[in-house]
């Protein structure tokens, strides 16, 4: 058996052996401008982020997501796991008391899920929509 191991290229997304991947998650640079929040109930907040990986025939999809401060208000429909890199927010669903989320959090919206959204500072994601 022999040890393949691919090089690690520190802007990496993708690179590698057939295995998607994205290097320093937390402090990349090089995220793409994904315009304004269509989301947001107040103030312009901006988007930004990379996929790591897309299934065209599901939908479904990872990478990292980046967030201005201020309200939001959503209505999944799809599932989405989140782990929070950066930054802070609370979210509350309808009907249910607010949750606070920091760096190193770890949080499932299931589909159908309804509420808001509060970005106190510069929110920085993994996500894996499905």
């Amino acid at each position: 058996m022999t040890d393949a191991t691919a090089s690690r290229d520190p802007g990496g997304v993708g690179v590698g052996v057939g295995l998607p991947y994205l290097a320093d998650a937390a402090s990349r640079t090089d995220l793409e401008d994904w315009g304004a929040l269509e989301e947001a109930t107040g103030p312009e907040m901006s988007t930004a982020g990379i996929t790591m990986w897309k299934n065209e025939d599901t939908e479904a999809e990872s990478g990292i997501w980046q967030c201005t401060p201020g309200p939001s208000r959503w209505e999944l429909e799809t599932n989405e796991f989140v782990h929070v890199l950066a930054g802070s927010m609370t979210v509350t669903e309808d009907g249910s008391l607010p949750v606070k989320l920091e760096a190193g959090d770890t949080v499932m919206f299931a589909v159908g899920w309804k509420g808001t959204w509060h970005i106190h500072e510069t929110l920085r994601k993994l996500y894996v929509i499905f």
